[in-house]
């Protein structure tokens, strides 16, 4: 295959806007995650605006889910400090909800469009943003493409590339070159994820460490967090969060071996996507487990089993009760899921051992002593066990997961750094702007 070739295909693409990208790193380019949408305003997805354009410089700035809009909010604040003007595009309900909670109108939320020529000419001929900055392992092709022939600068922050994607990428070099060739500045993760987008045709690549350890704590509405703690009271508890289909069971089937060894126990379990709450419950009654749900308002009496976590933006209230906490999409899922919060929020951190996509801040918690991978449910069972019964060990994991994260700080200002060339002339022209607006009143 020749670079020239590897070209004409993506012109192809460009021209006919077709959703079939399996080509090109095994990505099916309809962006519509059923289930997962405010209906209201799939209008949205074709690049068809909600709100006008601002006046002054503007920056697009894509979060595609919760974790990577909460990983953003630091830098989003920076950019608003320096009255530059955001459109801030999301994926899914659940993460437009945090954007609205945590930057209200300060921002203009948008639902990313679908990564189709059509829907992203009508997206950025609206907005025309001086600086697209996308999150993590946000590679969409067209998006890319009409980006780079408006010679718009675009920027890959907290860039992560899972080992799937990176072989995916290498099987066809000349066509990740002809797209990554586009990015003005890669900032990675990780050292591996530096490394990977070099390999792959990035320049230039800076390694600033996971941006998500330098977010404020997760937010918690006090009066409630103080009601479930005196319902709660002193009974043993652990947490299984952000879990996913077959991981609810799994837990379920953990406090039934340990609600004996340990009189009271209360088990809290949080799904990944709140929409399952409902088949999670039904799941979890099939075990002869008494369940009380957050969104139900059920209280918690003394044979509640399960306390199921199903609803949005309160990841930070769940983990407040309790020291012990398993981090799901691990056991039955890939990929892992985000296990910072946790530490921050001092509780003993287990895992199952499929954390590819979090392989670098699983392995600095690791040896810091603040987290432990478990094979399967019965050795989950066995590490929830021993933490309960060891206070000191248990203590022990969660001041070392703390100390952990404090020390993977600095994201955030490393971030800034590279991106100070595209930001710089932003902020001086927002200024500009705003003095010649106060003269001519």
């Amino acid at each position: 295959m020749s670079e020239v070739w590897a070209r004409a295909i993506l012109a192809t693409y460009r021209l006919a806007g077709a959703a079939a990208y399996p080509l090109i790193g095994g990505y099916i380019g309809w962006r519509v995650n059923k289930g997962k949408e405010d209906r209201a305003r799939r209008h949205e997805r074709y690049g068809r605006p909600s709100r006008p354009r601002p006046h002054g410089p503007l920056i697009w700035v894509h979060a595609a889910s919760v974790g990577e809009t909460v990983a953003v909010l630091g830098l989003i604040e920076h950019l608003l400090s320096g009255g530059i003007n955001i459109v801030l595009t999301t994926g899914t309900v659940t993460s437009a909800s945090v954007a609205s909670e945590r930057l209200g109108d300060r921002v203009i939320h948008q639902y990313v469009p679908l990564d189709l020529k059509p829907a992203i000419s009508r997206f950025l001929n609206h907005w025309r943003p001086d600086l697209a900055i996308m999150a993590e392992s946000e590679i969409w092709p067209m998006t890319i493409l009409e980006l780079g022939a408006r010679r718009i600068p675009q920027v890959l922050v907290n860039g992560r590339m899972s080992d799937r994607s990176f072989e995916n990428w290498r099987k066809r070099p000349y066509l990740a070159e002809a797209l990554f060739e586009n990015l003005s500045h890669v900032v990675a993760q990780s050292e591996v994820d530096g490394e990977r987008f070099s390999k792959l045709g990035s320049r230039p690549v800076t390694v600033s460490g996971n941006l998500k350890v330098d977010t404020a704590l997760p937010p918690v509405d006090d009066v409630a967090l103080s009601q479930m703690r005196a319902a709660i009271g002193h009974r043993p508890t652990w947490a299984a969060v952000s879990t996913h289909d077959g991981e609810e069971k799994i837990a379920g089937e953990v406090h039934l071996k340990l609600k004996r060894r340990h009189p009271g126990l209360l088990s809290i379990v949080v799904p990944r996507h709140p929409e399952r709450g409902e088949a999670v419950k039904e799941e979890l009654r099939e075990l002869g487990l008494k369940i009380a749900t957050r969104t139900g308002g059920e209280r918690i009496g003394p044979d509640t089993d399960i306390l199921l976590g199903d609803t949005i933006g309160e990841m930070g209230l769940y983990l407040r009760l309790t020291e012990i906490a398993f981090v799901g999409r691990s056991l039955t899922g890939e990929g892992g899921q985000n296990p910072l919060e946790p530490a921050m929020l001092d509780t003993a951190v287990l895992s199952g051992c499929n954390v590819q996509n979090f392989r670098d801040s699983y392995r600095k918690l690791i040896n810091g002593g603040g987290a432990r991978l478990v094979r399967d449910g019965q050795m989950l069972a066995g590490a929830v066990n021993f933490l309960l019964n060891n206070e000191e060990k248990r203590k022990g994991m969660m001041a070392a997961g703390h100390t952990t994260v404090a020390e993977m700080s600095g994201a955030l200002t490393r971030t800034l750094t590279a991106l100070e060339p595209y930001i710089h002339p932003l902020i001086l022209q927002a200024r500009l702007e705003g003095n010649h607006r106060d003269e001519m009143r």
